[in-house]
């Protein structure tokens, strides 16, 4: 089996497992907290959701548009994040695949199932009962408007993201300099990149 094919089965399943544990913590999160408030406060929980998605979507189209080049630029001049935006962009398709398909669909998930817990809630308030013909209504122009906040929220996110790459990876990138300085949280490992690097020179050396 080629080296290629075995690092992306070893990302697929971490990715994955990560998905797995994440989807589980969003969702007991998302039911403990909806469980207890009204719906309209559930609504803003919601859109809150909804807004989530579509900014880490953004996150990841930026990663796949930016250019190394102008965060080199930005390494030379010693400005916090431009290493590990440079890291980003080296690694997009991972980080991309991180937020648009983990982070994003959970959250399109997770949205979905709070939105049908807040109708119900807001139908039993106006007292209409599971199953009647005016709560499924509610149900279906909700829902549909959430459809609608995702899909166009993430239309706009495309558009900024391809415009701005460059400035929206900077800021991801002092914010992972912020984790690796303070935190000792590193993402993205460039040393032990060059490292690999070296390695693989030497056997094509040796060859």
């Amino acid at each position: 089996m080629k080296e290629s094919v075995r690092k992306s089965l070893r990302w697929s399943t971490m990715i994955a497992v990560i998905t797995l544990v994440l989807a589980a913590v969003f969702a007991i999160v998302s039911t403990s907290i909806l469980s207890g408030v009204s719906w309209g406060f559930g609504m803003v929980i919601v859109l809150l959701i909804v807004f989530i998605g579509v900014f880490v979507d953004t996150i990841g189209v930026a990663a796949t548009a930016a250019k190394e080049q102008p965060f080199h630029a930005m390494a030379a001049e010693r400005l916090p994040g431009a290493k590990q935006a440079v890291q980003i962009t080296r690694n997009a398709d991972k980080f991309a695949n991180f937020c648009n398909d983990v982070i994003g669909d959970i959250a399109g998930v997770i949205s979905g199932t709070a939105s049908a817990y807040v109708v119900l809630r807001f139908s039993l308030q106006i007292g209409y009962e599971e199953g009647t013909t005016i709560q499924f209504l509610i149900s279906v122009v909700f829902t549909a408007i959430v459809a609608a906040l995702t899909v166009g929220g993430k239309s706009v996110g495309k558009t900024l993201a391809i415009q701005y790459s460059t400035e929206i990876i900077y800021h991801v990138g002092r914010l992972f300099y912020f984790l690796e300085v303070k935190l000792r949280i590193v993402i993205f490992d460039g040393k032990k990149r060059k490292k690999q690097k070296k390695h693989n020179n030497k056997k094509k050396l040796r060859k």
